[in-house]
């Protein structure tokens, strides 16, 4: 049972939200509007522009590594700062299912929900960019360095890491303790995934928004953070590494 907030307290851990999305998510969502409504000023349709998620960051192969692996660790200090503010208001890690008492059950729920995300959302990108409704996503247009792969993991790790932990585990951990409903929670939890994805298009914001919904919901009924990390990590290395290989050797890629 979540003890009452005072005044001081609810002020506190509103101006705490205001800041920490100021930083990370919510700024990144008011970027993405603005590189939405620039695509859609572009004369150019939606579906015939193009946008890519993992890019080149230097000229020189060493530099572009090391700017890589600086946004991986950006998302890990995300995900790191919601965890800290949380844990030093009292709740446990274990609380949010960062424990490791059930990883066998962690990794089959992460696999279920992976597929159950993943197959539906690869059609409805499909559909979505065929309407006109999106852009054309690269999920990586990173040269064919030695280390390509590698960093592509991490980015899916950081991204799922930094994601789950902040819009699930730390937004829906403190909007409840403001006294905010379960489901009007889930459904501010998921509108903020879908906004930092519109500069993908309408597509990529309708898609996060019902995984928003999916996994927070998995999240409200079994407190296992930990199944949503792995399945988020499972579906970005399937996007990022998949694509990177399939990349002009399948004509149904954009």
């Amino acid at each position: 049972m979540i003890e009452p907030l005072d005044v001081r307290e609810r002020r506190g851990y509103q101006v705490e939200l205001l800041l920490v999305f100021a930083m990370t998510l919510g700024l990144s969502g008011l970027r993405s509007l603005v590189r939405l409504l620039d695509s859609l000023l572009n004369p150019v349709p939606l579906n015939e522009q193009k946008v890519a998620i993992n890019v080149p960051q230097a000229r020189f192969d060493l530099l572009d590594l090391i700017a890589q692996l600086l946004g991986v660790l950006q998302l890990a200090a995300w995900g790191g700062l919601g965890l800290y503010l949380l844990w030093r208001g009292g709740t446990r890690l274990g609380a949010l299912g960062l424990d490791r008492t059930r990883i066998g059950p962690d990794a089959l729920g992460s696999l279920g929900l992976a597929a159950v995300i993943g197959i539906p959302g690869l059609v409805f990108y499909l559909v979505a960019w065929n309407l006109g409704l999106n852009l054309a996503v690269q999920p990586s247009t990173l040269d064919e360095a030695w280390w390509r792969s590698v960093v592509l993991v991490l980015s899916a790790i950081g991204n799922a890491w930094a994601e789950e932990v902040l819009v699930v585990g730390y937004l829906l951990t403190r909007l409840r303790q403001l006294g905010w409903g379960e489901h009007t929670a889930l459904l501010a939890s998921a509108v903020l995934r879908g906004s930092y994805h519109l500069y993908q298009g309408f597509g990529g914001f309708l898609g996060n928004v019902v995984m928003g919904l999916v996994f927070g919901r998995v999240w409200q009924r079994t407190n296992r953070l930990w199944v949503l990390v792995v399945a988020h990590t499972l579906l970005d290395v399937v996007a990022f590494v998949g694509y990177s290989l399939l990349r002009g050797h399948v004509s149904w890629l954009p």
